[in-house]
């Protein structure tokens, strides 16, 4: 009869273990944010001796142990320059690799590809086409600091992927190998879907620490169309000097550089200050003494505004309410997505950095989403929407001149 009791408390045990996870999984889906750990065999990621029949198991040809036992380093996982912009092994999302397409067609991920650098896919290699981490093996030749700096501590000798002088992960941690260990346990605990309590790296937007956002859970790391797509995260005003130091900068809470206002902007802004902040914020200079224009550098974290005669309000050739959302110019929302929208709302919806940027890297100078210098105005009355235009619709419009 002991027996059978322990048998019965043991089966009452695992069902309330089970009631609460189904209890779990119901709250997390009612808040748009899902469990999105790796669910693969563990040999696709970590290896425990780096040696089988006598060869590394290193990905990218690397020789090298990784911390945390794993097959490589950022690059090493996420770089390894194939064809495909997905791994088929673990499905490892790429930001290297020679597969046909860009931004504007869903061909390279939604942060962009390091491959336009390289020159393993593009119109050739060039430092000026993305964000040249060391981890690429190929550092930046012409600048020793990120342009629009604000006293940096990153230089071209050590940007790398994630740390103290990179975007990813914890700010504090230094080093290449710092790279992993700003991430560490990330991956094991990551949640797609909607980002806005981040608390720690694995639940920030694409672990970049404290930055909201709507990971898209359909089809993964892209950007394909108006209906699958990320949402970013956006302010309708940059930084002010009435925040003070605290906006950017660590005071006590162990994070080293932190975002200002969580927006995927304010990020870019830890090292690209000037590009962001309201004139006088800092160094003197910035987008001007306001959020309205006329502008001294092109303004982030500012709303598409709808006014009368406002070249913003048709927004990608919209009637100027529910315009049709552009992948190739990307909005940001002032409240976090809890699900993909398709349409874009001037005096809602604001420009932010990967407006006209890619993450990683593009095949145009400046990491631009389309070729600027050939952004010509055609004077033909036709408002093509396209590049510059899909936000400054009137300027390609002869109407206006």
């Amino acid at each position: 009869m002991g027996y059978e009791k322990d048998g019965k408390d043991r089966k009452e045990k695992i069902l309330k273990k089970i009631s609460l996870l189904l209890v779990s999984a119901l709250v997390l889906g009612t808040t748009g944010t899902a469990l999105a750990v790796i669910t693969s065999v563990c040999s696709n990621c970590h290896t425990m001796h780096n040696s089988q029949d006598n060869s590394s198991m290193a990905y990218g040809g690397g020789v090298v142990p990784s911390p945390s036992l794993v097959r490589g380093t950022c690059i090493g996982c996420h770089g390894q320059g194939g064809a495909s912009k997905i791994a088929v092994i673990g499905q490892i999302p790429q930001v290297l690799h020679s597969g046909a397409g860009d931004l504007t067609n869903g061909g390279d991920l939604a942060g962009g590809n390091f491959g336009y650098i390289t020159g393993i896919k593009g119109t050739g290699a060039a430092d000026s086409k993305g964000h040249n981490v060391i981890d690429i093996g190929n550092n930046e030749n012409v600048l020793v600091m990120p342009p629009g700096h604000h006293l940096p501590s990153v230089s071209n000798l050590n940007f790398t992927c994630a740390g103290a002088y990179g975007c990813h992960g914890k700010r504090t941690v230094s080093g290449f190998i710092g790279s992993s260990a700003a991430i560490k346990g990330s991956h094991h605990r990551n949640v797609d879907g909607k980002c806005d309590v981040t608390t720690d790296v694995y639940n920030s937007y694409r672990f970049l620490h404290t930055v909201y956002g709507y990971e898209n859970p359909t089809d993964k790391w892209q950007n394909v169309s108006a209906a699958s797509h990320n949402e970013y995260y956006g302010k309708t005003s940059p930084l002010t000097s009435a925040g003070g130091c605290v906006q950017c900068h660590d005071m006590g809470d162990g994070m080293g550089i932190k975002v200002a206002s969580h927006t995927i902007s304010g990020l870019c802004s830890t090292c690209h200050g000037d590009f962001h902040q309201i004139k006088g914020a800092f160094d003197g200079k910035g987008i001007g003494s306001s959020t309205s224009a006329p502008f001294l550098r092109h303004p982030t974290d500012v709303v598409l505004q709808r006014v009368a005669l406002s070249e913003y309000q048709y927004y990608n050739g919209g009637t100027g309410v529910n315009n049709p959302y552009s992948v190739v110019a990307p909005v940001a929302r002032t409240t976090v997505a809890s699900a993909v929208s398709a349409t874009v709302t001037p005096d809602a919806d604001v420009v932010t950095c990967l407006s006209c940027h890619g993450a990683h890297a593009t095949d145009y100078p400046d990491m631009l989403r389309w070729q600027y210098n050939q952004n010509a105005h055609s004077n033909a009355g036709n408002n093509s929407n396209d590049g510059c235009f899909i936000c400054h619709t009137t300027k390609d419009d002869a109407s206006e001149f």
